[in-house]
């Protein structure tokens, strides 16, 4: 028997491993396993991970290779990205709400809108020089590296696509946790930006997440040596841990800011803005959630807030909402427990609780008004 050269031992070998490859592995001994569907697969192919070291080493990889494109490429990237976005900010806003149920389908369009269009991008990282007798002095910006960034289930598509574009117009790769009740829509969210980073020349996975959110992975994201910096956007629990994981982190919890109107305000508009400001049933924590009018034209003010899809509720409605919307009482100088089957619900839904009808364009209910008088700092 003629023995067999190098070359063709390499041939069979070769053969041999291609038809394992292809052949099926049985799993009971007689039914080949299923291939997985392309979001279980460890790497989806568009940034989805299962763990949140993948994600981060993925993203790691990715960070060192956008060091290597120049700020015009790392534009053009950005520029995709706000492409991209703004072909599917309808379809997200709709998915957003179907998941979650929060907010108004309209609104989030706008918030998606509003992130893609007005989140600073490359144009405000440009460097700077500074002459005088000492000499000269130039400032270049630099990126912190892998960003650590937890997403709440209020704003979904709108903080991951802000937080995205300012990240890695600064240079940045970001690692998402996102909240896990809106996780498909975020998800989704990633890889369409993944889409149009490739589809700009960009790295693949510059922008990761994991495929299954959780508290233990959004913990673990915070702990991971690879990411240098945290960006929180959630409730007070997940602000506090990322404010003590010993890693440098910008965060934003809940907020409650007050509107004030005085005698020199255009009341009428002013009206019409404190409306049109509790976008998204008032959810976002920047818009305004109580209102602080002179006394001289607070009843002005009443009147024009009628005017523009506000109701104002009486003395004893409120006290009826009151016991609704609150599920404990913790006493006086104390936030009560909200019930939380009512978070980001409309008007019209919250007040039929306490069998008060109102039309779908009412916005806003207002608590009658508590005259309060001011004696001066001495008195």
């Amino acid at each position: 028997m003629a023995s067999l050269t190098e070359a063709q031992v390499n041939q069979i070998a070769a053969r041999v491993a291609a038809n394992l490859n292809r052949r099926p592995v049985p799993t009971n001994g007689n039914a080949p396993t299923p291939a997985l569907p392309e979001n279980h697969q460890p790497n989806s192919g568009k940034g989805a991970f299962h763990t949140v070291d993948l994600a981060v080493k993925a993203a790691t990889k990715a960070f060192g290779q956008l060091q290597d494109m120049t700020l015009a490429k790392r534009k053009e990237i950005i520029d995709s990205i706000r492409a991209k976005m703004r072909n599917h900010a309808e379809d997200l806003a709709r998915r957003a709400w179907e998941e979650t149920g929060l907010g108004r389908t309209d609104d989030k369009i706008l918030k998606n809108q509003l992130v893609i269009d007005k989140t600073p991008g490359t144009e405000i990282i440009q460097p700077k020089v500074m002459t005088g007798d000492r000499g000269l002095t130039l400032v270049e910006y630099a990126p912190y590296g892998v960003i650590g960034a937890i997403t709440p289930c209020t704003n979904p598509t709108s903080t991951i696509i802000c937080n995205t574009i300012g990240m890695v117009a600064a240079g940045n790769a970001v690692v998402f946790n996102v909240h896990p009740t809106a996780k498909k829509v975020s998800v989704h969210t990633v890889e369409l930006i993944n889409e149009a980073i490739l589809e700009a020349g960009g790295p693949l996975n510059l922008v990761s997440t994991v495929s299954e959110p959780t508290i233990e992975s959004a913990q673990e994201l915070m702990r991971h040596p690879g990411v240098r910096l945290l960006v929180v956007t959630g409730g007070a629990a997940v602000v506090k841990a990322a404010m003590t994981s010993g890693k440098r982190a910008i965060c934003a919890g809940p907020g409650n800011p007050p509107v004030v109107v005085d005698e020199t305000a255009d009341i009428e508009n002013a009206a019409k803005s404190i409306v049109r400001g509790s976008t998204d049933n008032n959810m976002v924590c920047v818009l305004e959630k109580e209102i602080i009018v002179v006394e001289s034209v607070a009843f002005d003010l009443i009147s024009a807030l009628t005017r523009h899809s506000a109701v104002v509720l009486k003395e004893y409605q409120v006290a009826e909402l009151e016991r609704v919307i609150f599920t404990k009482d913790n006493g006086p100088r104390r936030p009560a427990v909200m019930n939380k089957e009512l978070i980001g619900q409309s008007v019209p839904t919250i007040l039929g609780k306490i069998g008060i009808q109102v039309g779908d364009d009412i916005r806003l209910a207002i608590a009658p008004p508590k005259i309060t008088r001011w004696s001066g700092p001495n008195k």
